[in-house]
């Protein structure tokens, strides 16, 4: 009788390779519902950064114009146009420079490899190896 209450408590293999099976699934798409979560959130620095750089450019080419038109004509009162062209034009770029130097830098820190869903999912190929063992 005693043989009878445990036969009816563990399950045939069929099943356990059903439930590992369906266990598998719901840990793959999880898995994969993290990646995708990660990826965008690296997707949205890096288009913050891309942001910041076109903007950065565009600050510059606007300064260049604006500046260089008005601050010319003022210097061009006290020295020859051609050098308030010139120092104008230098302090402009430089500006534009930096702006785009860091927009540049903060792109190429950015890691683009989903570290947390690799590390999960090794976790999750550790785990399943020692339940099919």
């Amino acid at each position: 009788m005693a043989q009878q209450g445990l036969q009816k408590e563990e399950k045939s293999l069929g099943d356990l390779f059903s439930e590992l099976a369906g266990e598998t699934g719901t840990l793959v798409r999880q898995e994969i519902a993290l990646a995708q979560v990660e990826i965008s959130r690296k997707a949205s620095k890096v288009g913050t950064n891309v942001g910041s750089l076109a903007v950065g450019g565009a600050v510059g080419y606007a300064g260049f114009l604006a500046i260089l038109a008005g601050v010319i004509m003022g210097l061009a009162y006290f020295m020859p146009a051609w050098l308030a062209a010139l120092i104008v034009g230098a302090v402009v770029a430089a500006v534009s420079y930096f702006m785009i130097s860091s927009a540049l830098t903060n792109l190429k820190n950015t890691e683009l490899t989903p570290t947390e869903s690799v590390d999960s999912i090794k976790e999750d190929a550790k785990w399943l190896k020692n339940q099919v063992s």
